[in-house]
């Protein structure tokens, strides 16, 4: 087990969203990865803050997000920022996902959440960043 601490930066205008995130990954995403440290934005502006601010090793950005969604910050993010770690998009349908890769999706999980699939990507997701 990894004494490691890794930053995870989770994005929506929607609170219960962001607390399912973090409730649902919890505080390692399994016992082989590092322990992670949340970090919440709701608007995109406060991605990117918060993106500059510090480094994460993975961006949890709800496409559905009203005004700015997700995918919208993570090109943002992509054209004028560099080293953007993996990115999971949170997709409203499954047929999302071809949008969402073309966003630059590491990985897409549907909404809504179920809990041990995002566990086991954001640990796959990790495992790969090593």
């Amino acid at each position: 087990m990894s004494d490691e601490t890794v930053s995870i930066l989770v994005f929506s205008d929607d609170l219960d969203k962001r607390a399912a995130v973090v409730n649902g990954v919890g505080l390692r995403a399994s016992k082989d990865t590092p322990r992670i440290e949340w970090v919440e934005a709701a608007t995109g502006f406060g991605v990117r803050d918060a993106f500059d601010q510090q480094d994460f090793a993975v961006l949890i950005l709800d496409a559905e997000t009203k005004k700015e969604g997700g995918m919208s910050v993570a090109q943002d993010l992509l054209e004028t920022r560099e080293d953007v770690p993996p990115i999971i998009f949170l997709t409203a349908r499954p047929q999302d996902e071809w949008l969402a890769t073309w966003a630059g999706a590491a990985a897409t999980v549907a909404d809504p959440i179920d809990p041990i699939i995002l566990q086991e990507t954001v640990a796959d997701i990790l495992r790969e960043a090593r």
